[in-house]
């Protein structure tokens, strides 16, 4: 009787732990998604062209490979295009734009020309880079 009672309690603890398993963890897609917000590759939901070429997707891993220099010639280049002061230049659409065109040796119009929710997505990413932890 006493082995029935411990195998019917090993049953249910492992049946408890199974669901609360199942509860917490990150469903396939949501793990997918997480993953693809990090990765530094960004795809397109819709094709962009540019000067005569259609890209579906943006690598950004060059900016693994800028340097405080490269931040610096950012910030240069935006106090002279900018109008008045940027308190925080590197959270702006257009920082991102220019650190994205360093990153990918694209032109600026490149990332300027890119529809709104694409341009926002390249932003996201850029920032994401910068204030990311590691």
């Amino acid at each position: 009787m006493e082995d029935k009672k411990d195998m019917i309690k090993e049953q249910e603890a492992a049946s408890m732990a199974a669901s609360i398993s199942e509860d917490t963890a990150p469903k396939a897609d949501e793990a997918a998604e997480d993953e693809d917000e990090d990765s530094l590759i960004l795809k397109f939901k819709k094709p962009y062209k540019f000067e005569g070429k259609e890209y579906t997707e943006i690598d950004l891993s060059g900016l693994e490979d800028l340097s405080a220099a490269d931040m610096i010639a950012v910030n240069k280049y935006m106090d002279r295009t900018a109008t008045g002061i940027q308190v925080m230049p590197e959270v702006s659409l257009e920082y991102a734009c220019v650190l994205a065109s360093k990153a990918t040796k694209m032109p600026i119009e490149f990332f300027t020309d890119l529809p709104p929710k694409q341009a926002i997505k390249v932003k996201n990413r850029v920032m994401g880079f910068l204030f990311g932890a590691e």
